[in-house]
């Protein structure tokens, strides 16, 4: 059933990525992030359009990736790249022009922020799922795996910069037109924040070291009122050289003023929490009961 919804995401992902570029990018002469801002400009100058240009470039992408990545994600990758520029090309053969947010040169800002956001969130969705949008994700999660230490975003961003630079001379009509450049920086970096987001929703919480002589009362209020366990680790006070008890528990984000009205009620009582990128085991399991 998981594998169903994943697959299912995928699709409605490219479809929705599809018409993100039809409506908001294709008539506002601006490029978008990655090989697909590459594709872009390319149709803009040669019309050969961005659904053949995109097969062209993920598809060989995808077989690697199948081989030297993770087959899930190579299968994901290439379904995406698929659908979405099957929709493109069904897109740019209709009549729907009527739909586009055309802004003939004038207040372009606004499909930026709105493709952005679109964009982001097929990102973070197709991330999620174990897939992507193909071009520079795939070339990250390569380099990611082959060398984990390696901070990938360094050749998104040096790629991003390159089709960035690269519009102004591609969009420019009489002299240097330097919005085009804007509009990609702007592009890149909502998107990226919107998907960073929408990763972190589900999986961010905090995590509480506490420090207490009450640990029996404070460890049964906290399951009785925020449902949550603890883990107890036996320590001594350098300073005093009396017995401790350190308890580290991770709640969720909507509980944390909750869990610091417990922790104020308790004397000879030290707490601070951390902020929880990623959790995984049965997080979600205790959160449901």
């Amino acid at each position: 059933m998981k594998k169903t919804w994943e697959y299912c995401s995928i699709v409605l992902a490219a479809v929705l990525f599809a018409f993100n570029y039809y409506i908001f990018i294709q008539t506002n002469s601006f490029a978008p992030a990655g090989l697909n801002g590459i594709a872009t400009m390319i149709q803009y100058k040669t019309g050969f359009s961005i659904s053949y240009m995109s097969l062209l470039i993920n598809i060989p992408l995808s077989v690697a990736a199948y081989f030297l990545v993770d087959k899930g994600f190579a299968v994901k990758t290439m379904l995406f790249s698929l659908v979405y520029s099957l929709t493109v090309l069904l897109l740019q053969g209709s009549s729907l022009d009527y739909i586009q947010y055309n802004t003939q040169g004038h207040d372009t800002i606004y499909p930026v922020i709105l493709s952005g956001v679109i964009g982001g969130a097929v990102y973070g969705s197709c991330f999620r799922c174990n897939g992507s949008t193909g071009g520079t994700d795939v070339i990250s999660r390569y380099i990611n795996k082959v060398k984990p230490g390696t901070n990938f975003f360094v050749v998104t961003f040096i790629l991003n910069g390159f089709v960035a630079i690269s519009s102004i001379f591609v969009y420019a009509e009489e002299s240097l037109n330097y919005k085009p450049m804007a509009l990609c920086i702007l592009y890149c970096f909502i998107s990226s924040f919107v998907g960073n987001q929408l990763l972190k929703t589900t999986k961010t919480a905090y995590k509480f070291t506490v420090i207490t002589d009450h640990k029996d009362e404070f460890i049964a209020e906290i399951r009785d009122k925020l449902h949550h366990g603890c883990t107890q680790i036996d320590a001594v006070g350098t300073y005093t050289g009396a017995k401790k008890s350190v308890l580290i528990c991770i709640i969720n984000k909507h509980q944390l003023n909750d869990f610091q009205k417990i922790v104020a009620k308790y004397d000879h009582t030290f707490s601070y929490f951390e902020l929880v990128n990623e959790t995984y085991g049965n997080f979600k399991h205790i959160k449901s009961r």
